[in-house]
């Protein structure tokens, strides 16, 4: 299936806006701003553009900041006449759902391509500085950010603003690069600096849902976790984001599931995933719940989408924390989803036994329920846990076995939990059983190994003595061991 993009373009799916509707009417020094630009936008020549970027193109060709400063520089002259715009006022009072199509909406069509194309003969590695630039220029507004030297003598700021929206719409990952530098520069961090942060995001996402998705896991999901931080508006705001991320994009499943995984990491990483179950499954239900609860099925699915580079190595990290959580810790909700996640994990990827066999006994109780569901849902799992390879069902085999040997010493001791112990060996008996019978449910008996063998032994046994008499007592002890193999296949 070939990846499944969100259109960069603004006008595909926001034709005819009328300026005057992006704002409430008793916003008028907003709604003048949006209207000068709206009507500044409008005069603008395609022709003088196009001619202009053939010729920025031509001369600075082995510059490419230069070239996109330049266009800054030109935009910055054509839209000299919009009305100054109140930048922190706009972010705090903008609807996120009207903020998001500001301000390439109100950019003619014509216009919008050209420069769109123009972007696109730029040097990738040129546009994360680039982005991380324009931003802190435009936060300069915000009271106590210390202000960028400006690198050209006509900026504009609401050119820094359109030309911006138009790299992180055309070129998503411009911003998925830098965004360790978002977390961790003083410029961009506070409650007032949200607004504008989450904007960047909407640009990004309208062009690419996963690069949007990817962005908001690491920079705005820990945000929420430290609520008492945030105020309950921020939160808002931060779920509000992602929410319509999703639901602008009727493909947003296909998407999502198509591309789990950007610049060798998953879109979700095990721990953001174990950050959205405690967020969805809480001891005490907050207000946030619900809508967590809403988007929870689709992220888990992304969470656990199988690929070729990370599967492996992020569905041991979920077991883990999954059978930490399916402990309960006086949450049953969290430990029933946890229990749900673990036995998916276990299924795809048997290697989860091995670590499960690290984390039994420090995980006891979960192992117990864990082990239970395993019983009672044989018949749904054991397809994906036998039929793979003859090294995966040893590998359960030996797991099992190994649990049992834990369950006997400890029970043997008559410790104070040795009851839970006791439950689990049931399990694990059970289990070894249904592992004997092998994937296809017909259960191989005793009696007809035995059969089985023994023809094999006396066949076996006729051919040593016709062809090497003198062998005859090597095979006889290798016939020996043999037997003793399938006793205790057998009878486990």
């Amino acid at each position: 299936m070939g990846m499944i993009k969100s259109n960069p373009n603004p006008k595909a799916e926001e034709a005819n806006i009328d300026p005057s509707d992006l704002l409430d009417e008793e916003k008028e020094t907003h709604k003048a701003a949006i209207l000068s630009l709206s009507e500044t936008a409008e005069k603008m020549d395609p022709s003088s553009l196009a001619t202009f970027l053939e010729k920025v193109s031509d001369e600075d060709w082995y510059h490419p900041l230069k070239q996109i400063l330049k266009v800054i520089d030109y935009y910055g002259i054509q839209l000299s006449q919009v009305s100054s715009f109140h930048w922190v006022n706009m972010f705090d009072d903008y609807p996120l759902s009207k903020l998001i199509h500001v301000p390439l909406s109100l950019i003619p069509m014509s216009v919008y391509e050209q420069s769109l194309d123009f972007i696109n003969t730029l040097p990738f590695e040129t546009l994360p500085a680039v982005v991380l630039w324009a931003s802190d220029l435009i936060l300069t507004e915000w009271p106590g950010v210390v202000k960028v030297e400006q690198l050209n003598s006509d900026l504009s700021k609401v050119a820094t603003f359109v030309v911006l929206a138009m790299v992180l719409r055309t070129k998503p990952d411009a911003l998925t690069l830098v965004l360790p530098k978002l977390r961790d520069r003083p410029t961009y961090q506070g409650q007032d600096k949200l607004p504008f942060i989450i904007w960047m995001m909407a640009q990004a996402s309208q062009g690419d849902l996963c690069a949007g998705l990817y962005s908001w896991v690491r920079n705005l999901l820990p945000l929420v976790v430290k609520n008492k931080s945030y105020s309950s508006q921020s939160i808002d705001l931060i779920l509000q984001s992602l929410e319509m991320f999703l639901s602008s994009n009727p493909e947003a499943r296909a998407v999502l599931l198509n591309e789990p995984v950007r610049h060798g990491e998953r879109l979700i990483p095990p721990r953001s995933f174990e950050i959205l179950v405690r967020l969805t499954f809480p001891a005490r239900v907050g207000e946030a719940t619900e809508r967590f609860e809403a988007i929870y099925p689709l992220l888990k699915e992304v969470a656990l989408a199988p690929d070729t580079i990370t599967s492996a190595n992020a569905l041991k990290q979920i077991f883990t924390f999954s059978l930490k959580l399916a402990g309960g810790q006086g949450n049953p909700d969290v430990a029933k989803e946890a229990i749900e996640i673990a036995i998916r994990s276990v299924t795809e990827n048997v290697d989860c036994f091995k670590q499960w066999d690290i984390l039994y006994k420090e995980n006891l109780e979960a192992s117990v329920a864990l082990l239970k569901k395993l019983v009672d849902e044989w018949e749904d799992h054991s397809f994906k846990l036998l039929s793979s390879s003859s090294s995966d069902a040893l590998t359960v085999k030996h797991a099992i076995y190994r649990f049992r040997m834990k369950n006997e010493k400890t029970i043997t001791k008559g410790v104070a939990n040795s009851f839970l112990y006791e439950e689990a060996d049931k399990s694990c008996k059970l289990i070894l059983r249904k592992l004997s019978r092998g994937s296809g449910g017909r259960k191989i008996t005793p009696c007809t190994t035995m059969v089985i063998a023994a023809a094999a032994a006396v066949a076996g046994a006729a051919l040593v003595l016709q062809e090497a008499p003198h062998l005859l007592v090597s095979f006889i002890l290798i016939l020996i061991l043999i037997f003793f193999s399938f006793f205790l296949v057998s009878f486990p």
